[in-house]
């Protein structure tokens, strides 16, 4: 038998509808809608970026804001770039395997991104990336 209640919004214990509740009553629903919306058109254009860098590979398809990339480099190069921009205090990317690759991951979603934040980000990667090649 499926259960129904698993695939909504938690809206029962501790006052998990209050923190949702919150987020929309502070947007709006058409507000919330629009920065989700940006986050996806900047997530989309980050990827084009990387597309147009021969360095660079997309791991996956951008799902909402989240990029997940690659340096062709190989898995040591991934890590020593995953370990320069986290040490850098400038950004942080998390990671995961894919097809048993390290891959790096760039998410978008802070409230107050701007195009000029994920720009920020992008020259970071690049200025890293040639130093460490």
């Amino acid at each position: 038998m499926i259960d129904y209640r698993d695939w909504q919004v938690p809206l029962g214990r501790r006052f998990r509808a209050l923190k949702l509740w919150f987020v929309i009553r502070s947007f709006g629903v058409e507000g919330l809608q629009a920065r989700i919306r940006q986050h996806v058109r900047l997530a989309r254009e980050f990827a084009g970026w990387l597309r147009e860098d021969p360095r660079f590979e997309l791991a996956a398809p951008v799902t909402l804001g989240l990029v997940c990339f690659r340096h062709r480099g190989g898995d040591a190069m991934n890590q020593k770039l995953l370990d320069a921009l986290n040490g850098s205090g400038t950004l942080l990317l998390s990671h995961t395997r894919l097809d048993d690759k390290l891959t790096l991951r760039f998410s978008i979603g802070q409230t107050n991104t701007q195009r000029s934040h994920v720009e920020h980000a992008w020259q970071a990667i690049q200025e890293a990336a040639g130093r460490l090649e």
